[in-house]
């Protein structure tokens, strides 16, 4: 029996807690509804930070998505090794203009044969400056030419929409060959197939035998604009010893940092690089990129965790003037419910409510609005929102709510019921 009272008054606890919280929240509501101006001025602080802070974080995530499909991608599981490491300072950088030499076809075969286990590996090299392609009277300019090993399709962003890609034949041969991207095909061949049409590029006829699916724009810049030849030609014709990016792609992540200590021993020793001395080249994967850019970010994440503390300490504030001149208003009505018996923590727990109400209300509006400037950002440029930032949002602005809600909410449950009901007399 004692078991079944306890029972029964832990029960009877949790309805009069469950209806005195469905009592404050509708209040709250209700006085959101009655008192539109003042709710909205309220409210402001708490809806520009909200909106603040899911907007950032909403331009910034869409930011990395961008940045790691565009830029940070190298293929699956590939790193690359390189004369520079990317993500360094410029101090570091200067010291390593002076020291690091460039990758060298030798050093590329070198790996291919010493390299153990991996699953491709391939080298290209650019030629910098203006390399202008033309056909039948039209001239594109500044179009990227490279040089390229046969197996960095494999590799590379780059796939084959139609035609083929170069062969081991075509590269032991250099032969005049060359794989192009979408914009040329554009410009030259809007009607008709481009493939075993003759191209001329800095002087230099060469074949067309295949075509890249479009790969879009990065940062307004197209990544369309190439065209890929054997290395071999390239070294035929242009450069007699090219700068390269040689391409290291292994089975799984676990073996990628394998085969980067692999890398990096098999250049030490070919270079005779002692011991104590840093690398003269670099190696670098897609999280190296990631690594400059979430620095960059965080900085500018840093700055907008400053502006919304200080937007939701004033909404903070302002709610809590609210609260406090409620209390003041309805100090006839608190008597009134102490007299019939209501518990201090029940009006606490009122007030409270209250003041988390009107703060989650005012986040719910932010989060509204952060939607519709994400659509408008990405529109134009790129923006994602992150179900963590809305979730942050929400869970923030509540949290402000009670904080600031506490002390008038404490002020009203300490309000003796007699003199309170004076008051209004």
């Amino acid at each position: 029996m004692a078991e079944v009272g306890a029972t029964m008054i832990k029960r009877r606890g949790f309805v009069n807690l469950w209806v005195t919280a469905r009592e404050a929240f509708w209040l709250a509501l209700e006085t959101l509804r009655v008192h539109k101006l003042r709710s909205f001025l309220t409210l402001l602080g708490v809806v520009i930070a909200t909106t603040t802070l899911i907007s950032v974080m909403s331009i910034v995530n869409g930011m990395n998505l961008y940045i790691a499909d565009k830029i940070a991608n190298l293929g699956a599981n590939t790193f690359i090794l390189h004369q520079w490491q990317w993500e360094q300072g410029y101090e570091s950088w200067l010291k390593a203009r002076r020291r690091n030499k460039p990758i060298r076809i030798e050093e590329y075969e070198f790996l291919k044969v010493n390299l153990p286990n991996y699953k491709n590996i391939g080298a290209d090299a650019w030629i910098w400056g203006e390399s202008d392609a033309k056909y039948g009277g039209k001239t594109l300019y500044e179009v990227g030419l490279s040089g390229r090993t046969p197996n960095m399709i494999d590799i590379g962003q780059e796939k084959v929409e139609s035609g083929r890609y170069f062969t081991e034949s075509d590269y032991e041969h250099s032969a005049m060959v060359c794989f192009i991207g979408r914009d040329l095909v554009d410009e030259f061949f809007p009607s008709i197939d481009p493939i075993d049409k003759e191209i001329s590029v800095r002087g230099a006829n060469f074949r067309i035998i295949g075509v890249a699916t479009r790969i879009g724009t990065t940062f307004g810049e197209s990544q369309d604009k190439f065209v890929h030849i054997p290395l071999t030609t390239l070294q035929k014709l242009f450069v007699a010893r090219p700068q390269l990016a040689v391409s290291v792609q292994a089975y799984d992540p676990q073996q990628m940092l394998v085969l980067e200590d692999e890398v990096r021993a098999l250049m030490r020793a070919r270079r005779h690089v002692p011991y104590q001395e840093d690398d003269t080249f670099g190696i670098n994967a897609s999280d190296t990129l990631m690594s400059a850019w979430h620095k960059l970010t965080g900085a500018v994440f840093a700055v907008t965790i400053g502006i919304v503390a200080v937007f939701m300490v004033v909404g903070g504030i302002v709610i809590m003037n609210i609260m406090l001149a409620s209390v003041t208003e309805r100090t006839h009505e608190i008597g009134i419910r102490k007299s019939l018996g209501a518990r201090r923590r029940d009006i606490l727990m009122q007030f409270v409510i209250e003041a988390s109400v009107m703060a989650a209300t005012g986040g719910a509006i932010g989060v509204l609005l952060s939607f519709i400037i994400s659509w408008i950002v990405d529109m134009v440029f790129t923006s994602s929102v992150p179900t963590n930032a809305v979730v942050i949002g929400l869970v923030l602005s509540t949290v402000v709510g009670l904080f600031f809600g506490i002390y008038p909410a404490s002020k009203a449950a300490r309000l003796d019921p007699i003199e309170a009901l004076r008051t209004e007399a």
